[in-house]
């Protein structure tokens, strides 16, 4: 964030990508999951972009088009721990999820 700010690039335009996928192993992009609110000290929104990811194939076989359900599922997860913005190949059934999540997380939600 430093190096961004040095650059010129406006801090309100830095979203946190703690990078699922990238340098881990399994257990590596769950505990990132699980530990997303730690990235909260930055003061940004925190984007994950487990869609379609390899560590899903890993835990539940499959192509990555056949990886639906474990995207689902780490998103909403990822959403229940901090994220707050996801990227995702199968957009529909992402923001259907989304909603769902975000309506479950807020105790002020007025449906």
């Amino acid at each position: 964030m430093e190096e961004a700010a040095r650059a010129g690039i406006d801090p309100s335009r830095i979203a946190i990508d703690p990078g699922i996928g990238f340098g881990k192993d399994v257990k590596g992009n769950l505990n990132l999951i699980r530990r997303l609110r730690e990235f909260r000290s930055f003061g940004r929104p925190i984007l994950i972009g487990a869609s379609r990811k390899g560590f899903i194939g890993k835990i539940l076989g499959g192509e990555p088009n056949e990886r639906l359900t474990g995207s689902l599922v780490a998103a909403t997860a990822a959403i229940m721990n901090g994220a707050n913005i996801v990227r995702a190949h199968d957009v529909l059934e992402t923001v259907k999820m989304a909603r769902m999540a975000d309506a479950i997380r807020s105790p002020n939600y007025k449906g």
